[in-house]
């Protein structure tokens, strides 16, 4: 058994598509409120800017695949 995640070959289009879309809503939503919204276009685009930072660090290493933690070569893992 390999464990892990069952996870299809990630593009950049795949995984930045909700946090560009989270963006385009801050974008959308501080130009067409009346009055501008600023405090909510500010948390929506705050948002998307941690979605974009957590897909670019954090997907890669899915099915311990990409750049992670040095590894013990002598560590074996429990059985269960």
């Amino acid at each position: 058994m390999g464990g892990g995640y069952d996870v299809p070959e990630m593009t950049a289009s795949r995984y930045l598509f909700l946090p560009v879309l989270i963006v385009a809503v801050g974008v959308f939503y501080l130009l067409f409120s009346q009055p501008p919204e600023l405090a909510g276009a500010t948390m929506l685009l705050a948002f998307g800017a941690a979605a974009t930072f957590f897909m670019w660090v954090l997907v890669p290493t899915f099915d311990h695949e990409g750049n992670t933690a040095p590894i013990d070569p002598d560590f074996e893992e429990p059985d269960r």
